[in-house]
C-alpha cells in the first residue's frame, strides 16, 4: 500500500445541493491530517449497478479503488472492494437485515466472504431522528469493529452545505483493519447511507 493509506486519520468533505447532485453526481474529497488531497471521487447517478471508482486525485488519471454492488440497485446490499491495480477483492460491505428503524449495521467480510467485523451506528435517538427528520439535519457516528476492537470512526459533522466526516483509525495501532477498506466504508457510509433518508 502507498503512503496515502497510511494516516491515522482522514477527513472527507461532500457538497450538499440535492438537485444539482441528483443529476451531476457527487464528489467526494478525502484529506489527510496535513489538507493533502488523499483520494477523490465522482459518484455518477442513474446507474442499473452501483460501481464506485475511487481516485488519487480531481484529474481521475490513477485509479486507486472500486467498490462494486453484486446486483442490481434495490436488491443488493453487499459491496465489493476491489484494488485497481492487482483486480484483487480486498473485502466486502454487506447490510446486517433490512434497513432498520433502529440502529443500522453492515458486516464487514474479509476475501472469502467470511464475517470479520461489524459497522454499527452508535445512537439509537439519533437513527430514530434520522428516520423522521433528514440525514442533513442529524448527523451520523458509526463505529467499525473487528474482533471486538474498535478500529475506526465514521463521525459526521452538522453544515448544511458541505457533508464533513472525520474518519479516525488511531484506536487500531497494529492495524487490524486493512486501509482500503476503511476508506471504501467511509465512502460507503456517504453515499449509500445518505441516500436513504
Amino acid at each position: 500500500m502507498t503512503d496515502r493509506f497510511n494516516h491515522s486519520s482522514y477527513f472527507v468533505r461532500k457538497k450538499i445541493f440535492k438537485p444539482l447532485s441528483i443529476i451531476l453526481g457527487e464528489s467526494f474529497y478525502i484529506y489527510d491530517t496535513q489538507g493533502r488531497l488523499s483520494f477523490y471521487v465522482k459518484q455518477e447517478t442513474l446507474k442499473l449497478r452501483e460501481d464506485i471508482r475511487i481516485y488519487s486525485s480531481e484529474d481521475m488519471t490513477e485509479e486507486i479503488l472500486v467498490m462494486k454492488a453484486r446486483s442490481r440497485i434495490g436488491f443488493s446490499s453487499t459491496y465489493d472492494v476491489f484494488d485497481s491495480r492487482s483486480n484483487e477483492l480486498i473485502g466486502s460491505f454487506r447490510r446486517k437485515g433490512i434497513k432498520p428503524i433502529l440502529k443500522d449495521k453492515w458486516e464487514i467480510l474479509d476475501n472469502q466472504d467470511r464475517e470479520v467485523g461489524l459497522i454499527t451506528e452508535n445512537s439509537i435517538l439519533r437513527a430514530l431522528l434520522r428516520t423522521f427528520l433528514s440525514n442533513d439535519l442529524v448527523p451520523q457516528t458509526y463505529v467499525g469493529t473487528i474482533e471486538q476492537h474498535n478500529v475506526f470512526t465514521f463521525q459526521q459533522r452538522l453544515n448544511p452545505f458541505v457533508q464533513k466526516i472525520k474518519l479516525d483509525f488511531s484506536m487500531d495501532s497494529n492495524p487490524i483493519l486493512d486501509r482500503r477498506l476503511g476508506i471504501a466504508a467511509s465512502i460507503l457510509l456517504s453515499t449509500i447511507e445518505g441516500r436513504e433518508d
